[in-house]
């Protein structure tokens, strides 16, 4: 896993700038932390090659050559761009998870988890709806 020290986002904006900027979608899952239903997100079947970057400020998180098929429903991926995560625990739902924030802006992006294949054994486990999809040429 690539480590990210916490540090505060630098992409910060007020609340109605983010409401205005991202569909409702966007604004509940990258401001509010919601999640979107498994197996309905653009990315989760996505296989095109390119550069995932937050849909919030357009960060670059993953290649997709380290994105997988986990079964989960989700777009599943091994690795991420150095420094480009934030981690934080999340004790919601009466359960320990670690989040994943987009380390400039901080939006949610996901949480990630001990349960992927090597290189890292990590799977961040992201909505489609906090990503964007950089195609290569």
């Amino acid at each position: 896993m690539s480590k990210s020290v916490a540090k505060e986002p630098t992409v910060v904006k007020p609340d109605e700038q983010w409401r205005q900027e991202l569909s409702p979608e966007q604004y509940q899952v990258l401001r509010l932390k919601g999640t979107e239903r498994p197996f309905t997100g653009k990315y989760w079947n996505e296989k095109a090659d390119g550069t995932y970057v937050c849909a919030a400020c357009g960060q670059e998180l993953f290649d997709s050559d380290t994105k997988f098929d986990s079964g989960c429903g989700w777009p599943s991926f091994y690795d991420a761009k150095p420094g480009a995560i934030t981690f934080t625990d999340d004790f919601t739902h009466g359960m320990h998870r670690i989040e994943t924030t987009c380390s400039e802006c901080g939006g949610h992006l996901g949480h990630i988890f001990p349960d992927g294949p090597e290189p890292t054994g990590q799977r961040f486990c992201i909505n489609s709806v906090s990503i964007d999809l950089k195609k290569n040429k």
